[in-house]
Order: structure tokens, then sequence, then C-alpha cells
């Protein structure tokens, strides 16, 4: 080891074998080669500083094909210090850079006599610049990467054995600005041979994702760095609403956290990466279906790519239809058309049409002419004839035609149409009837005149009737006192057209109509006329009254004597009904109260109605019949089921009762085989609600107990249950309406409080909401009643407590009272204001107690104005006294609703205050090891599959999600997506506190 030509010699060597004995490595496809120094066969050509330095050597590789390398080994000799630069490498759009080394490097213990001048490391630079500098090697202008050294080093006995391997070391640049750089390897005293030089860079490569095609894309500077990419659709398909496809590629090339898609357009169906037009045959009406339908029935296409069908000769669609329906086409003439006469009105009377046309929305209209006795000679009958229930849109196969002339011709034509009747060019088809009118009953009496007006009579006179219709035998004279109106009325015949009316009242306004009669029978009344009788004037009662005041003073004394002997009596009446237990009615509670007006206190007689316990009855049968409503069964028709309940079947429907219109219902049935028991418990809820009346509280409008099935019928609440219609309509409401309804539960509640009455079960899901948005108190099966004395409590003796809703004493001692019922109100508000959410989420009931106990209260809603969230804190103090009535909750809401600025908050925020509880139960994320373990510690653990197939394998990739990426894992519950985010907005303080920075937000 004389000379430094047999180290050198002997790497070479060794070269040989490690090329033989390592196969090799094919490039990962998202990697961009830059330099490949064992893909050039020719010479390197690289610069070497000092000349006899670095030396270029070829050498074989696996396949045995001629590779260039570069050796040294100056080991002889100390302060060695030998460069080797390569060509300018160009670096392109990339800003972070790889460079692979693969090397062999000789022990220095297996080189006698070099200690002290071997090393076993080298160091790698790079220089930035924008274009070739030259062959000069300038150390000061390179920027040193790292030290080099082996893993594995290897000697000389290693050769006979042949394990030698080589070495690979990876390296990062960046980020680089310039257009490109060199590199450069500084040996000081190695014996050392450089196989090979890899740079390349890392890029997402395109793909076509979510039907959007992604360009190549290059990674970001940084490792943790996201490269945000915008989606193009593909041919044919478009950008799905407020969805814009965007992928990230990551430092590692790979896409990542897809966001948005495109879907295909109208007429186009999505087959693999592309959207197909539908063929022939086949139509797709809008881009949010996803395949391709068949024409509907009696419609055709014949071309590709088309978004609906076109309807076949003879067939319609109507503008409202959409492209799904079939096309269909007008009713043909009603059948079976009737009639009937009664003097000058006709009724009508048809089936319906033997074809409907395929359509359910047929109607009937009314075409009426008035013909000559001559053919053909016909008139319409215009706006005088009367149509009941109305001469078009008729629903009903039936209508009275009214105000006819009296012994006239008249034909009727009666029309089905429906949706497309007004399309077809078709003519039109209809059923008809000739009638002819006979004797009518006299028209109005149109003009009275007051010819003379007395103290006690007043005499009038008229005209006879423009159409008498016959010979008027008499007229009937109708009066009444204004006051009075119409309720109590007298009548005054008369042959003639006068008459006077006598012992009528001085100084009175009366009111006086007149009709004619003949043999067809009376005519409507006239117009009313109003005439007031003169003063009666009396000069001697006047003076004696003047001169007798003591008979003035005896009359007032008496007058006051009558007055308060039945005072009295109606007190001590009053009192024993009061104390008599149950009666007739709900009792009243009468008694002079104060009202503050403007600072002075008035003095009023108010009478109060309380709630009776229908269990007091002796006989619960008695109880139902005296506050609920006996209906006959005919009058109730059962539409559709709607629900269940505890004891039978929920069903909406229709009442149709003597001489009013039909309207909507909701009917609870008790269900077959029934006991005694359930009967009784059943009919107690009606019992209950029939002393109700309020426009807060869910009216009952009967009972049916004299047949099967016994039905409790109430108003129709078109909206159903609150929760579910907070839930459906998420987000779409202002604070405002929420706050509205807020206020008419709580003034359904004070009025049932004013009654001494304890609901017990307060609920969003036991409040109903009408067509209005007016919310209503329901549901009274848990209900008890409560004493006049306001400390007075229900104590239960067992049975179920909905304890997510029930104030603490009531779980622990199961006693009620007005103010437990604010307590519930409390997390009605809660549950109005988080649309419906769960209260409490997903803590199981004792936890929920434990930590009520502890002083834990339910966190603002989103997005909540903080006097609400103040007025639920205060329905949620524990002592029951501190609590504010229901009269005061309705006077906040109404401040609050008359000025609406005190319930604006900024977007997203609300004032809260801070809990121990959630300050103790927030996680630290350093605990956990996996996105699993974090999911379960913050009991979303059913999402894990979720985060697992959107590739979020790592906290720190958790740390950095949005609202928008939570929801587009599917998670659809606004409770749980608000949870999951509070959490992450924890990790990434947690995050940020260990590291400072890092975590991209």
């Amino acid at each position: 080891m004389g000379s430094t030509s047999t180290p050198c010699l002997w790497i070479t060597f060794c070269l040989h074998l490690c090329c033989l004995m390592n196969t090799g490595k094919a490039q990962n496809a998202k990697e961009v080669i830059l330099l490949d120094s064992k893909a050039q066969q020719t010479e390197l050509e690289w610069i070497s500083s000092p000349p006899g330095g670095w030396e270029e050597i070829s050498g074989l590789d696996e396949n045995y094909t001629p590779i260039r390398t570069y050796q040294v080994c100056q080991v002889m000799e100390p302060n060695q210090n030998n460069w080797l630069r390569t060509s300018w490498i160009e670096k392109g759009d990339a800003q972070r850079i790889f460079v692979e080394l693969k090397f062999t490097l000789r022990d220095c213990n297996s080189l006698p006599g070099v200690v002290g001048t071997c090393k076993e490391t080298f160091n790698l630079y790079y220089q930035e610049t924008d274009s070739e500098v030259g062959r000069n090697i300038r150390e000061n202008q390179y920027v040193k990467i790292d030290t080099i050294a082996a893993d594995e080093s290897f000697t000389q006995g290693d050769l006979g054995e042949r394990k030698m391997k080589l070495n690979t070391e990876v390296r990062i640049i960046g980020p680089l600005s310039r257009r490109g750089f060199y590199l450069a390897f500084q040996d000081v005293g190695a014996c050392i041979a450089l196989v090979s030089v890899n740079v390349y860079y890392k890029k997402c490569w395109s793909i076509i994702e979510n039907l959007a095609t992604f360009p190549d894309t290059v990674t970001g500077s940084e490792f943790s760095s996201l490269v945000e990419v915008e989606g193009m659709c593909v041919g044919d398909a478009e950008e799905e609403a407020d969805n814009a496809p965007k992928m990230h590629c990551s430092a590692e090339g790979e896409w990542l956290v897809p966001i948005g898609k495109c879907i295909c357009k109208a007429g186009f169906h999505q087959k693999g990466d592309a959207c197909e037009p539908c063929g022939r045959g086949f139509y797709k009406s809008s881009s949010q279906d996803l395949q391709c339908s068949r024409c509907p029935a009696h419609s055709y296409n014949d071309r590709e790519g088309l978004w609906r069908c076109d309807c076949e000769d003879g067939y319609y669609r109507a503008h409202s239809d959409p492209p799904s329906v079939a096309c269909t086409r007008p009713p043909s003439a009603p059948q079976n058309l009737v009639y009937n006469i009664n003097q000058t009105t006709v009724s009508l009377e048809w089936s319906p049409p033997a074809d409907m046309g395929g359509r359910n929305d047929v109607t009937y209209r009314i075409m009426c002419r008035r013909c000559s006795w001559e053919p053909e000679e016909c008139v319409p009958c215009g706006g005088n004839v009367g149509y009941s229930p109305q001469q078009a849109e008729l629903v009903d196969t039936y209508v009275n035609v009214v105000d006819l002339l009296a012994h006239a011709n008249y034909t009727f034509e009666v029309e089905a149409v429906n949706g497309v009747s007004d399309l077809s060019r078709t003519q039109r088809l209809f059923a008809a009837v000739s009638v002819a009118t006979s004797q009518a009953a006299p028209s109005q009496v149109s003009e009275v005149i007051r010819e003379r007006v007395q103290q006690r009579s007043v005499q009038l006179s008229w005209q006879e009737p423009e159409q008498p219709n016959g010979v008027i035998t008499e007229y009937e004279i109708k009066y009444y006192e204004k006051d009075q109106k119409d309720r109590i009325y007298s009548t005054v015949k008369s042959r003639s057209t006068s008459a006077t009316v006598n012992n009528l009242k001085p100084s009175t306004a009366y009111v006086f109509q007149i009709r004619a009669f003949t043999t067809a029978g009376y005519g409507t009344y006239g117009p009313r006329l109003e005439v007031t009788t003169k003063e009666e004037a009396s000069a001697s009662t006047i003076v004696s009254s003047e001169q007798n005041p003591v008979i003035i003073i005896a009359v007032v004394a008496v007058a006051g004597t009558i007055i308060l002997v039945f005072m009295v009596f109606g007190f001590i009446i009053g009192r024993r009904y009061a104390l008599a237990g149950p009666i007739d009615s709900p009792l009243l509670h009468c008694g002079y109260s104060k009202a503050d007006q403007e600072g002075d206190e008035e003095l009023y007689f108010q009478c109060t109605k309380t709630y009776i316990d229908p269990e007091t009855y002796e006989d619960p049968n008695r109880a139902v019949h005296q506050f609920a409503k006996e209906l006959d069964a005919s009058c109730i028709k059962i539409e559709r089921v709607i629900g269940a309940g505890e004891f039978g079947e929920v069903c909406s429907g229709r009442m149709k009762l003597p001489g009013k219109r039909d309207t909507s219902v909701a009917i609870k049935t008790l269900k077959v085989g029934y006991s005694e028991k359930q009967r009784r418990d059943f009919l107690c809820e009606a019992s209950i609600m029939g002393q109700f009346d309020h426009p807060n509280v869910v009216h009952l409008e009967g009972v049916v107990t004299r047949g099967k099935p016994v039905m409790i019928v109430i108003e129709y609440m078109e909206n159903g249950s609150l929760d579910a219609f907070l839930r459906k309509h998420d987000g779409q409401f202002t604070v405002i309406q929420l706050v509205g309804m807020l206020r008419g539960i709580a003034a359904g509640m004070r009025y049932l409080s004013d009654m001494g009455y304890v609901h017990r079960d307060l609920a969003a899901r036991n409040i109903l909401v009408n067509s209005n948005l007016v919310c209503k108190v329901s549901d009274f099966g848990l209900s008890r009643v409560i004493d006049d004395d306001p400390e007075a409590v229900y104590t239960t003796t067992g049975g179920k407590i909905p304890v997510r809703w029930t104030a603490m004493e009531a779980i622990q001692y199961r006693k009620f009272t007005s103010a437990s019922d604010v307590w519930s109100y409390g997390i009605v508000m809660w549950e109005v204001m988080s649309y419906g959410e769960r209260p409490y989420w997903d803590m199981s009931n004792q936890d929920v107690i434990k930590a009520i106990e502890e002083g834990y209260r339910l966190p603002a809603p989103m997005d909540c104005p903080p006097g609400l969230h103040q007025l639920m804190l205060d329905c949620w103090q524990k002592d029951r006294a501190d609590r504010p009535k229901f009269d005061q909750i309705v006077g906040i809401l109404d401040k609050m609703i008359r000025n609406p600025n005190t319930l604006k908050t900024p977007l997203g925020t609300c004032t809260r205050p801070i809990s121990p509880l959630l300050d103790q139960s927030t996680p630290d994320f350093t605990t956990f090891r996996s996105v699993g373990e974090w999911l379960e510690a913050i009991k979303m653990e059913r999402y894990r599959d979720n985060f697992t197939v959107e590739g979020y394998s790592s906290l720190e990739s958790v740390a950095r999600m949005s609202i928008e990426d939570v929801m587009s894992l599917g998670i659809t519950l606004v409770g749980h997506q608000k949870k999951i985010m509070s959490n992450i907005q924890t990790m990434r303080a947690q995050m940020l506190n260990l590291h400072g920075t890092g975590i991209q937000v």
C-alpha cells in the first residue's frame, strides 16, 4: 500500500462486484428525473478539482451495461480537499429537489498506515444559478447540504465473500428559486466510489377523478404543504352546484382530499371517466339524475343526448309536469248527467268520465246558456246567475245553479277538464241538458220610504219588486233594535205597499227589512233601513222630579240594595261550588285584582278558569263526556296513517259536521283488543285537552266513544312535530322567526300554568307546528294537576322520566311544578336554536345527570344571540325559586321581538360561559396514536371509516380540515359537525403550542 493507485484499483474491482450483486431499482412513477448518471454510457465529463482527485472510470451494471462512475482514494496524504461538480441541472417547475446517491466506501481500519489521514465520510453541496457559470469551482459559492456517511463499509476480505452492498442516501434541496443548480461532492480523505447520482423531483400526474381532469402538478416546497388544484370537467359534464371539483397534491406526489365533483349534463350519463349521451328512447332530465331513463308512456325520442321525450300525437304534457311524467290527454265527457228543478234553482249531478286521460287532476266547469223558444237562439246566462259551490274548477260532481229567471229555457253543459285540456286541439267533449224553470219567489223590495216617525210608531211605504214572478199576496216587515242586531226581532204583515209598526220604544234606533210573498214562497229580504224614534218629553214628570228629590234618593237606594244582595248571593253560591270538588265544568275563581295603568292602580274584577284532574271523577266516562264533545263516527273519514301512538295508530283525515264545512283533522285511534284500563287512560288525554282553549295549545275537536274504533279527534297540524320540522329545514329561518316560535310555546305554557297545570313532558317532539308556523303545545299523556299553592308539587309513584328535558328536583325526588316545566322550556329553547339537535348529544342519561349535578349547562348553539342563551341559563337555575315564570318569559321574548337589535350576533359566534366540565374533558391530542383513537375519545368513532376512506390517516392531516372537509365525509348531523370541528380547533391550538408553527390552517 505504498502508492495511491492500489486502493483505487481495488475499489474499481469492488465496484464491479457491487453492481453485479445489486439489482436496479425502477423509478417511481411520481418522480421526474433531472439527472441519472447511470443512464449515460458516455463520459460524464464532470469538473474535478484538483485534477488528480476524483477520477471518472467505467463499470458494469446488473445487465453488464457499461456505466460511468467517479472514485477517489487519496488516503495516504493528509488534508485532502478534492471537489467534483456535476454539469448544470435545469430544475424546470420544481421547488423541492431529491438527490439519491449510491456509493461504496472502504473501511479505514482495513488500510494499514493511514491512521489520521483516512476518512469515512464526504460532503454534498449545491449552488443555484440561472445559467452555466464556467468550469471554475469557487468553494465559497456552494451551500452545504449534508455530510454523507456510509451505513456499510467494506474491507479486503469482503471481496472473496461477495457481501458488499451499495450505500444509498437521499437528501432534499429546497425551496429553489433560480432556473437551475450544480451539485458538488467534497472528499476530505476517504476511499470512496460514487456509483450513481440520481436527481429528481416529485409531481402528481394528471388524473380524472369525479369526472374532473386534474393536470400534472409539481409538489409544494415544504414537506407538509398541500397544493390545491382545481379540476376541469370532462366533456358534457358540469360542476355540481356550489361544489367545484378540487384536489390537493401532497409532497409525496399523491392526490389527496378530493372536494366537489362534476356531474354529467342533462341528456348524458356517466360511463367510467366520461359522459356518454342517452340512447334513443331514453332521456335524462337533470344533471342531478344518475342514469338515463326510458321514455315514459306515450312519449318518444329518435335522437341521442336528449333531456326529455316528445309526446305522441293526441297526448300532451302540462307545463307543470316534469319530464318523468307520462304524456296524457284530456278526459272524456262526464257521464249520467241528471238535473232537478226547484222553481228557479237547478241542481245538476253527474258521474266521472269513463276515460280520465291518465291524470288525477280532473275538475269540472259549467257553461250556462239561456235559450228562447226558437231553436239555436241561446245567449250566455251572464253574471246574475249564481253557482254553488262554484262554476269552474269543481272537484265534486254536483252543482246548484241559482237565481235563474222563472218560466225560462236553459241549456247546461258540463265539461271535464284536466291539466292538458287547454293544450288539446281536439273538439271539446261535454255532457249537456236542457231545462225549463217554473214559478219563482219574488225578487227583493229594493226601495223603502219612511213616511212618518213618532215616539212609539213608524209608518213605512215601498214599491212592488221589479220581478214579482206572480201575484204578491202580502208583505212581511222584519224589525229589531239596532243594538240587538237581528238576534231578537219581530214581524208585521201587510197586504198593501205600506204599513205602520207600533209599540216601539222612544229614542231608540230600529232596523227594518221587507220581503214579498207569492204562491211560490217568500222572496229575500230587501236592504236595511235604519230609523230612530222620537224622544218622549213629559213636562209634568220633569216638574215632579225637580220638586221631589226625596223620590230620586229613594229609587237610588233601592237599586243599590238590590245590587248588593245579588253580589252577596253570587259570592256564596260561587264559594259553595268551589268547595264541592269536581263539577260540570272547569272551576272559575273570581275576585278583584289590581292593575297598574301608567302609574295609577286600577281595581278590576277578574275570573280565572282552573283545571280539574279527570282522575278525581269516580266515573272516568263522566269526565270524558263533560269536557269533550261526542262526535258521530260517520262525520269522521280516516284517510291515511301518519304515525303510531302508545295506544294505537295516529291518522289524518277529514271531519264534516252538519251545516259546517269539512276540515282537516288528526285522529288518534285505540287499538283493537284494548282493556278497560287502556280505554280509560286513552280517553284521559281527551278529558284534559277538552278543558283548554288557547291558540298555542292543540285544540280538541271531540271524541268518538260510542263506535269503533274509539277515537280522539284534534286539529290537524300540517308540519308535524317541531323537532323533526326544524331538522328538515336546518338553517332556513331567521332568528326572529325562531324567537316567534318560542314566544308561541311560552304563551301556551303560560296559559296552562295559569290554570294550575303541569305538563311534565315539555319537549320539541311534543310541540306541533301548523302551516303558518304557529307552535302549539300537545301530548298531555304524562301531565298532572297541582294545587293552588304555588309551592305544591306532584310526586309520581314511578314511570319513565325524560331525563334530558327534566329538572334536577324532578329527577331526584319526582316532584313536578310549573318551575320544572320552565326548566324543560329552556331545553326546548336550545332545541329550537340548534335546529332540533339532541340535547347533550351522545351522552348517556347517567352522564347527563352527573354533569348537571356538577353544574354543567348546555353551551349556546351556533349563531345564538347571547340574550337567548342567558334566558336558557335562567331557566336552568338549580333552585327552582330562581327560575323565571312563564309570564316573565313571554315578556322577555316580546321585548326581543320588538327590538331585533338585541338578537344580533356575529356569524358563527355566541357568548357562552366557560364550563369547568368542558375544560376537564378537552382531549389532549398528544396522547393519541391514531385518528381512530382520537375519534373514540370524542365519542365520534362511528365515523372512523369515513376518515379512513378519504385518506385522513394522521392527526396532522385532520388538523388541517375545514368545515367543508368534514361535511364532505358524509357527516350530515349538524351537531356532530360542530363537535368534530370544535375538537379539531383544539387540536390545532395544542399543535401550535408544541411546535410554534408548522401546521397550515
